[in-house]
């Protein structure tokens, strides 16, 4: 008995053809819930998003927030999606969100179900705002257009992290068979528990982040001309507002980009971290309009990208790490000269995570703050956000290398609606100043250090050959040993936090969680370098991230650049061995 035709005539036709290798690519293998939900590509059987591994997943969920929350069918749960769609199977991000919310209807729990299309951070905003048990949002952020997702926040507002993810992964495999009206989603439109919080939320929102507006005058007044993109995602409508929130005139948006479209057709991956190929509709409108700003929005708006034109007329494209850099800056230094807030600077805090640019750890230091890290991963800074905060600490600022930033406290997770319009009002504000934002950022390095990173990433679909590169390292010159160097760099540390190990603590013990089910491996060398290797979670890639880090007054950046270079280098040829392990390189 069908219930979806689309993909019931997919299954049907490779029946017919006797296709039992597709058939077993698409009923082999149950996607598997992990911290981060689920993410892969839409279409049928288990190892896909469709209408029926969305309720499978959705009974578990409900079934495990059962079992924790005595006031569930009180407080409820928030459901928000974006705007993906995918023809061939049938399955939407809102057909999805309509599914899970008449699943949870369906046994008697309130459903805050938005009725459009917003960005991800709205969803623990509204977890947080509204105090409910939970919020999933559909999307797959910056993934290819096949593929989609189920993100989840606990009540804390903030990712979940194990051992939820396991908890809610064990509920789904005891919750298969389709609840009686589990496809019948007509049922939640005439239900008394479904509410929508898209015009609360749309006024509450805004109101919050106008907290982090300091520099309205200047706003109102400034001539800087500012280009956005949302790159087909949902972005566009909410900057729009936030730009109008701080009183800034409205970026031009990127008219091409600028409405939603699930085949994100002007871009070969809807992601603004792969740099300037999704950023070339951009540079052309912000040429023509004479703006030299541009910010572009990840597709669900959870991250932010930003390019400044320079005096040579060349654009430069601000790495995670820099434009971190520069909101770490800016977001302490507006605390320190307008800020109400009587708490004292030692209760002041500010997170990234162990990937990412180790900068505020510097500027922490020199200006007595306190700087922590991290896990890679948003669901790490949120929920240690969140238990500071708890304890009356304020937690000014969280980033990743990976263009996520929490700029503001009402959302403990990334946000990269209220991250473009603070680098807005930065930018205004610095230009009053005739400074740009790359020249900026070389004050904050000559005053707290320079900071220089380099990070790519190795393509590998043989987890066999990712399992030998790791083990490699581990058993070096023998068994258990790590190398003691790498090309001509001395190695000085090593944290390996798949098994625990960290040589430079007394009982060579790592002090942050470990995980055997990810490889994650971080060097320390003599010269200041620092280098991490991990697994990607979502992705068939091995990431390598690096940085050296200069005391302030080290100012030959040239020379930094070089020997980071020629350490990433050693780095591939001796710890990665391409050619060896046939490791596909990134493509610009």
């Amino acid at each position: 008995y069908q219930q979806n035709l689309k993909t019931y005539t997919i299954v049907k036709q490779l029946l017919a053809e006797g296709n039992a290798g597709e058939l077993q690519k698409y009923f082999g293998s149950r996607m598997e819930f992990g911290t981060a939900g689920l993410r892969a590509a839409m279409g049928a059987g288990i190892s896909h998003m469709n209408d029926l591994t969305i309720i499978q997943t959705t009974q578990g969920f409900c079934r495990y927030l059962e079992k924790n929350f005595s006031d569930l069918k009180k407080r409820g749960v928030v459901i928000g999606f974006d705007a993906r769609a995918h023809l061939s199977s049938g399955g939407s991000s809102k057909r999805f969100a309509r599914l899970a919310a008449n699943t949870f209807i369906s046994q008697g729990v309130p459903v805050y179900l938005f009725s459009d299309i917003i960005p991800t951070p709205f969803v623990p905003y509204t977890v947080t705002h509204l105090k409910l048990c939970a919020g999933i949002m559909v999307t797959a952020s910056h993934n290819p257009k096949q593929d989609n997702g189920y993100k989840v926040y606990w009540e804390n507002g903030a990712q979940i992290i194990s051992p939820h993810d396991k908890g809610i992964s064990q509920a789904i495999e005891e919750n298969q068979e389709p609840w009686p009206q589990a496809w019948d989603d007509k049922l939640i439109d005439s239900s008394p528990l479904l509410h929508d919080p898209y015009a609360m939320v749309n006024k509450e929102y805004f109101k919050d982040i106008q907290k982090q507006c300091f520099y309205r005058n200047i706003n109102k007044e400034t001539n800087l001309k500012f280009v956005h993109t949302s790159v087909h995602g949902v972005g566009h409508k909410f900057v729009q507002l936030a730009f109008k929130a701080f009183d800034l005139s409205p970026p031009f948006a990127v008219p091409e980009q600028k409405d939603p479209d699930p085949d994100f057709p002007t871009v070969k991956y809807p992601n603004p971290e792969e740099g300037k190929g999704v950023l070339t509709l951009s540079f052309a409108l912000a040429e023509k309009d004479g703006a030299r700003i541009i910010l572009a929005n990840d597709p669900d708006a959870d991250r932010l990208a930003v390019a400044e034109k320079q005096e040579s007329g060349e654009w430069k494209v601000f790495s995670g790490n820099e434009l971190g850099a520069l909101l770490g800056w800016w977001i302490f230094t507006c605390w320190k000269n307008n800020s109400r807030d009587t708490r004292a600077i030692k209760d002041v805090y500010m997170l990234s995570s162990t990937v990412s640019s180790k900068i505020l750890r510097a500027i922490a230091l020199k200006e007595g703050f306190h700087f922590e890290e991290t896990l890679t991963g948003f669901k790490w800074m949120g929920n240690r956000a969140k238990q500071l905060m708890d304890q009356g600490k304020a937690v000014l600022f969280a980033f990743e290398e990976a263009i996520g930033y929490m700029c503001c406290p009402a959302v403990l997770d990334k946000d990269g609606v209220s991250a473009a319009v603070i680098t807005a009002e930065m930018a205004s504000f610095l230009a009053t100043r005739n400074l740009s934002l790359s020249q900026q950022l070389k004050a904050v390095y000559d005053e707290y250090g320079f900071h220089i990173t380099k990070a790519s990433y190795f393509i590998c679909h043989d987890p066999k050959v990712i399992q030998q590169l790791f083990d490699n390292l581990r058993n070096f010159d023998g068994k258990n040993t790590y190398p003691k160097s790498c090309g001509r760099f001395k190695v000085s540390g090593i944290r390996d936090l798949t098994t625990g190990y960290d040589s430079s603590q007394p009982d060579q013990k790592a002090i942050l969680p470990t995980s055997k089910s990810s490889q994650m491996i971080t060097f320390t060398f003599a010269n200041g370098g620092v280098a991490t290797m991990r697994t990607s979670g979502t992705e068939p890639k091995i990431k390598y991230y690096s940085e050296l880090c200069a005391p302030p007054g080290n100012s030959d950046v040239e020379q930094l650049k070089k020997e980071l270079d020629e350490l990433v280098n050693a780095l591939e040829k001796h710890f990665f061995q391409p050619e060896k392990n046939k490791l596909q390189r990134k493509t610009e």
